[in-house]
């Protein structure tokens, strides 16, 4: 007969399934059905959280099945699952309910720049950070952003006498050079979810988006506390 910690056990199993399938439904997009598995599956390529886990959430969909089938009365189950799988689904409940802040898997500090900074500078801290691309600021706020391969493409565009006096040059000078680059706002207390649907909407227009910049209140004249980019997203997969 089971025993009391046996039945928490398997209700605290349930109960964080049902919050999961209950995330799903709300969720995700565009799924045949509401069937669990079928969420699953779209939810793959939207969210890092559920390809992180994806194979372990397709186990516990099929122990939910044994436990509820096999429950012979209000409370009372005979297969049970063991306390590790119980802590693991709970805690994948948690933090679909409860997720992480966007600002917390992004880059940080912004390298940005005004208009007017010389490509020296840009150029400095490129050799001393693994840093790609900077958003480029005026009075007004944000304006556009430089990207490593613009600065290549320039530099190639201008080498024609073989010497480039960088000294003169302006962030500004190479406005133009490639072509626009999406990027969105969203505030410090977005959480990740919000942002890699930002990003998979682009995706579903077949779109590009370079970057989310994340603001105080996702005002883009205000000052950048991170950035994400879809390596970053790629990278997400590993730390949560």
């Amino acid at each position: 007969m089971s025993t009391a910690v046996e039945k928490n056990l398997s209700e605290r199993f349930e109960v964080a399934f049902n919050q999961i399938h209950s995330w799903l439904r709300k969720n995700i997009r565009d799924a045949r059905s509401d069937k669990f598995t079928d969420l699953l599956k779209n939810g793959f390529p939207q969210h890092s959280l559920i390809r992180k886990n994806y194979h372990d959430l397709k186990m516990f969909a099929r122990l939910r099945n044994s436990i509820v089938h096999e429950k012979i009365d209000q409370g009372f189950y005979i297969a049970e699952p063991h306390e590790k799988v119980v802590e693991q689904i709970e805690t994948i409940a948690s933090l679909l309910l409860q997720p992480k802040y966007a600002h917390l898997i992004g880059s940080k500090p912004v390298f940005y720049y005004h208009e007017n900074t010389v490509l020296v500078d840009v150029l400095r801290v490129m050799k001393s950070k693994p840093y790609s691309i900077f958003p480029i600021y005026d009075e007004t706020g944000y304006k556009w952003l430089l990207t490593a391969e613009c600065i290549i493409q320039w530099l190639a565009l201008n080498l024609s006498d073989q010497t480039i006096h960088l000294e003169d040059i302006q962030v500004k000078n190479l406005f133009g050079i490639s072509k626009v680059r999406p990027v969105e706002f969203v505030d410090k207390d977005a959480d990740m979810f919000e942002v890699e649907e930002i990003f998979e909407q682009y995706h579903q227009n077949n779109q590009r988006l370079e970057a989310v910049i994340i603001t105080t209140t996702g005002n883009k004249a205000e000052k950048p506390l991170a950035i994400i980019t879809p390596r970053d997203l790629v990278e997400m997969d590993t730390i949560i």
